[in-house]
């Protein structure tokens, strides 16, 4: 019998070292879904991580067909960098660090996930946008760029309705596929609970939103009090003689100060010594891993809010973009959240509070949206498994 095939596809914009667990949770779910799709067609693959400059101790996206390179702007000009490693790949799955193809984080960031896409494509080599969110795109001359590198990728896939919606406006030409977040493939093992009636809530508190976004001027435009909205729910909680309250960090970055969850827990810790100051994590397993051992989450951070909803624990997104509505209730049916609009900080903590008392509806909400994304995530598969057949049986430039 002659040996599989082999297959080297490029995870582009993806992290093995991300201090956002959120994109190491990607990261991970898309290895799963590759290496699954490519079994399936006969290919045995090997990984090829093109990550940005991670924040965390060490690498915890490790596997003996998973090697990493390094993007950086030395890298992307040198011939003997980026260019260079193109050579060697079969085929490209760019995740945009889930939601970087956009404008909204400047003019920088939006010029290396656009230069390292069009590389490729002057390399030849066939590109798929992994499940994620696409823009906005709110100024001309990016909406121009972002159309002409989707017309040009074998498919665009969008985790939500709004950001399929954009790919039609201005690509309308593009292979556009609806799907869902690849992070709910992240494994996890749920944590043995001792009989105790004993709550047992979760509350992620955002670093970024409870220093007020990236300038401190609220520039997500929440209608809530971030800060104060955490401070009197963790407050009220804990004061539940039925209760403990767990902090828990999703993000943690030495580099960008006002982005580190574990700052902002550091500080509520010390003024609700009641709670439970949870230790950082070391991988996204271990993170889904405790949140699935809780009764109840709100969480700032999406990926935390994914872990309990694939977990199957109520949870209550602080939804500061269009991300977790498109989400959650765009694609999952699932209503509960604090939006960006409508709530003052009175009216958000009475909302988060009825949500604690109203578990059981969560989690019935939860187990009817896990069956969608089953299918969703199917769709993403077959897009997988032709852009690997197809790439399996191409001469390399």
């Amino acid at each position: 019998m002659s040996a599989p095939r082999s297959i080297t596809i490029g995870l582009l914009w993806h992290s093995s070292n991300a201090g956002n667990l959120g994109v190491g949770a990607l990261t991970v779910g898309n290895l799963i879904a590759a290496r699954e799709a490519a079994a399936a067609v006969g290919l045995t693959p090997r990984f090829r991580i093109l990550e940005f400059v991670g924040d965390f101790g060490g690498a915890y996206v490790t596997g003996d067909d998973i090697e990493t390179f390094q993007i950086s702007g030395r890298s992307v000009i040198s011939p003997s960098g980026y260019w260079k490693n193109l050579s060697s790949l079969d085929c490209i799955l760019d995740i945009g660090a889930g939601d970087s193809f956009a404008d909204i984080y400047g003019a920088k960031r939006f010029a290396y996930l656009s230069v390292t896409k069009e590389m490729a494509y002057l390399r030849g080599v066939p590109l798929l946008f992994s499940p994620q969110t696409i823009g906005p795109f709110t100024k001309a001359p990016f909406r121009g760029v972002a159309g002409h590198l989707m017309r040009r990728a074998v498919a665009v896939v969008a985790r939500d309705p709004q950001s399929f919606e954009v790919i039609r406006q201005i690509a309308p030409a593009a292979r556009a596929i609806q799907s869902v977040d690849v992070a709910f493939r992240l494994p996890f093992e749920r944590p043995a609970r001792r009989p105790s009636k004993r709550l047992e809530i979760g509350v992620n508190v955002s670093g970024l939103l409870f220093s007020g976004g990236y300038s401190g001027a609220n520039e997500f435009g929440l209608d809530v009090d971030y800060a104060a909205l955490m401070r009197r729910f963790i407050g009220a909680a804990s004061a539940r003689k039925d209760a403990r309250v767990h902090l828990i960090c999703h993000v943690n970055s030495d580099k960008l100060a006002r982005d580190d969850d574990g700052a902002a827990a550091d500080q509520l810790a010390s003024e609700f010594p009641a709670a439970v100051r949870v230790a950082n994590f070391a991988s996204p397993s271990d993170a889904k891993s405790y949140i699935a051992g809780l009764d109840f989450l709100t969480a700032g951070r999406m990926h935390a809010c994914i872990a309990a909803f694939s977990a199957g624990v109520p949870v209550v997104p602080i939804a500061y973009s269009r991300k977790f509505s498109g989400l959650f209730e765009g694609v999952l049916n699932y209503p509960f959240a604090v939006p960006v609009k409508g709530y003052s900080t009175d009216q958000a903590l009475t909302y988060l509070l009825d949500c604690l008392d109203r578990r059981a509806e969560l989690a019935a909400a939860i187990e009817a949206g896990q069956k969608i994304v089953a299918s969703a995530l199917a769709a993403y598969d077959v897009e997988l498994q032709a852009l690997f057949r197809a790439a399996a049986g191409r001469v390399r430039a």
